[in-house]
């Protein structure tokens, strides 16, 4: 158990094959764009005014390296799942005020996470930051450290059943999560992180424009 003052904010990170096998790029232009946008999104929590501590929970050994040197603490939950690297991350701390956010927001900016966490506060129990689309989670808090998650499809809804209470400020850079393409461009016009642009800094004119994997020969992988 760890005891820090602040908030305590696990991040859970996809590496090697499984990192965003929805993003329509070559495998291993993929993978280092994942971890490129995790580090974004772990160096800005880190930095962020009213945060304690930073776990990243990973079972790929290059993601728990790279958040290691980028001074934040490291969890592997011993097998894959993003449930499973959650509650690692969970069971890691001590009770007190702790956040889940999820590692793939490029565009993360300080302001905007130090906004939602405050608001946070201001709420009796959980609270949650749904995606842009409105359907998944981005962010989920709770002041007592019961963060009861849920995540996977349709998460904010079944967060919102299980009794977290949806944030409704805009928090443009917080809600832009990027699982495909369009999500990835959509980023970069809000502004990405120095990993991010140092991944992409070749290749940005190059992305397609369609959604599906380019290392998957089916139309649905």
């Amino acid at each position: 158990m760890t005891h820090v003052s602040g908030w305590r904010v696990v991040v859970p990170v996809k590496g090697g094959d499984e990192a965003k096998t929805r993003l329509a790029l070559p495998r291993r232009q993929r993978q280092e764009l994942a971890l490129a946008m995790a580090l974004d999104c772990l160096t800005v929590c880190r930095d962020t005014p009213g945060v304690g501590l930073v776990v990243c929970v990973s079972d790929d050994p290059d993601v728990l390296r790279a958040a290691r040197a980028a001074g934040v603490s490291t969890v592997s939950p011993g097998r894959p799942g993003l449930t499973v690297a959650v509650a690692a991350g969970l069971a890691s701390l001590e009770r007190g005020p702790t956040a889940v956010l999820l590692g793939d927001l490029p565009a993360l900016r300080s302001q905007d996470l130090q906004q939602a966490l405050a608001r946070a506060l201001t709420v009796p129990g959980p609270a949650l930051v749904a995606d842009a689309a409105g359907s998944g989670s981005v962010l989920l808090t709770d002041p007592d450290g019961d963060v009861p998650h849920h995540f996977g499809p349709d998460s904010a809804r079944r967060h919102v059943e299980a009794g977290a209470v949806a944030l409704g400020d805009p928090l443009p850079s917080l809600r832009r999560d990027v699982d495909t393409v369009e999500d990835l461009r959509t980023a970069l016009a809000l502004g990405v992180g120095p990993h991010t642009r140092a991944a992409l800094a070749h290749d940005v004119p190059a992305l397609p424009t369609t959604d599906r994997p380019a290392d998957c020969a089916a139309p649905r992988c």
